[in-house]
């Protein structure tokens, strides 16, 4: 068991996502505001290692952010 507490896993959360040239970002401010491709209702996309693996939801748990998975994404080969 210990050879897989060294496997580490790069997770990442994306909300949505955006294009817009690098000039529009440069330009940006404190508070400003990005436009996503998703709305509030839209699952969050859950990745692992850059693949796509999981889709969930955002929930607040006594001041907490929590990723909450509600479909896993399985690969075909």
């Amino acid at each position: 068991m210990n050879t897989l507490e060294n496997i580490e896993v790069d997770i990442t959360v994306e909300l949505g996502a955006t294009t817009m040239p690098v000039h529009h970002l440069l330009r940006m401010g404190r508070g400003a505001v990005i436009e996503l491709d998703t709305t509030e209702n839209d699952p969050l996309r859950i990745y692992a290692n850059n693949t796509l693996v999981a889709h969930g939801e955002v929930s607040v748990d006594d001041g907490y952010l929590k990723i909450l998975i509600s479909e896993k994404i399985f690969r075909r080969s």
